[in-house]
């Protein structure tokens, strides 16, 4: 008798696939959305690019 139970707990799990035809995802689980870099190396980034940016709009003053 589980072994029954079990089908009609899956059945019921996926009968919403049915009607959806090519639209149906390739896991049920939940997947969060992870970055692949952290936001501490993208701060970083930005500090690295801003900071050279301002020194070179110093040097270019002080030149010109």
């Amino acid at each position: 008798m589980p072994s029954k139970q079990r089908m009609r707990v899956a059945n019921d799990k996926h009968s919403k696939n049915v009607g959806q035809k090519g639209n149906v995802p390739k896991t049920l689980k939940q997947n969060e959305d992870k970055y692949p870099v952290g936001p501490w190396l993208i701060a970083l980034f930005v500090f690295i690019v801003c900071g050279s940016a301002i020194f070179q709009i110093i040097q270019s003053i002080r030149m010109g």
